[in-house]
């Protein structure tokens, strides 16, 4: 049976350490802020944003909520990150997505202020990422590289394989483990939904990561033996009559017996994209010194 990469405890190991950076901050008259900005009624984005309202709360940070109904205009949403982008007090702003159709979420990520895009989707700091400059790295690409790290699972020289290209894990992912130095130096690989022969590829991987969004995708037969399998997706399964639960990309049963390490979901890949915000909302705050 593989070994369990248990990303609640690396989460919360990670929160202490920004816990006592506020702390430091504190002394010199700054406690980071965070605010996020919410978009109609999506169930699973009202988890989202709750679960970060607890962690910044744990770790010493300012959360501030702002909620809107769907039909708000892009418009209102525009000037409300403008006034945002200009408060002191507020060293990050996330808006979490996905937004209503009439609203272009690229406009509105765009509007960001670089320095207080604490989730790493402004152009400018996705560019800054592919260069291999210091930035706002994505969350989740970012905490799944924390993991490695902290499990001192070596990422120079083996093949790492996406599943999955999207702007928030897929494509930044494959930049991150691309660049020099630690977690990094990796020969990468994306596949996706119109890739031929995927699993020949996936079965190279040293390290394999889902993010593709499909419950239980990545079967036994896809995955070499002792890979590192890193589980991104989320997915609600119905079990039963208005009974579901919760489920990775990959089918943990059956590659858990063929993985060297793996990702349960949840409390795997989850947890550490929340730390990883947390942390790039203090490294903003350390502007303002």
């Amino acid at each position: 049976m593989a070994n369990l990469i248990d990303g609640k405890a690396i989460a919360e190991q990670i929160t202490n350490e920004v816990r006592a950076e506020v702390g430091e901050l504190s002394k010199k008259g700054i406690i980071p802020g965070l605010a996020v900005v919410l978009v109609g009624e999506n169930p699973a984005s009202k988890v989202y944003v709750r679960n970060k309202q607890k962690a910044c709360e744990k770790a010493g940070i300012t959360s501030i909520k702002i909620s809107y109904e769907a039909t708000v205009s892009e418009k209102e949403l525009l000037e409300k990150i403008c006034e945002l982008n200009n408060k002191k007090e507020v060293d990050g702003i996330l808006v979490q997505l996905p937004l209503p159709k009439h609203i272009d979420e690229n406009k509105i990520i765009s509007a960001i202020s670089p320095l207080k895009d604490v989730d790493g989707f402004h152009p400018e700091n996705v560019g800054k990422l592919v260069l291999g400059q210091k930035t706002f790295l994505p969350c989740t690409p970012a905490g799944i590289q924390q993991l490695l790290i902290r499990k001192e699972i070596a990422t120079a020289g083996k093949h790492v394989v996406v599943i999955g290209r999207s702007n928030i894990v897929g494509k930044p992912a494959a930049f991150l483990f691309l660049q020099k130095g630690i977690g990094g130096d990796a020969t990468v690989t994306i596949v996706h939904s119109r890739t031929k022969n995927l699993a020949e590829i996936t079965k190279q991987a040293d390290i394999l990561i889902a993010a593709i969004g499909v419950p239980n995708f990545v079967k036994a037969e896809m995955v070499k033996e002792e890979a590192v399998v890193i589980d991104v997706g989320i997915n609600r399964v119905e079990i039963g009559e208005n009974e579901s639960k919760l489920v990775g990309d990959v089918d943990f049963e059956n590659v858990s017996k063929k993985a060297s390490f793996i990702t349960p979901v949840p409390g795997g890949v989850g947890p550490m994209t929340i730390a990883m915000l947390l942390k790039n909302t203090t490294e903003a705050a350390k502007l303002r010194v």
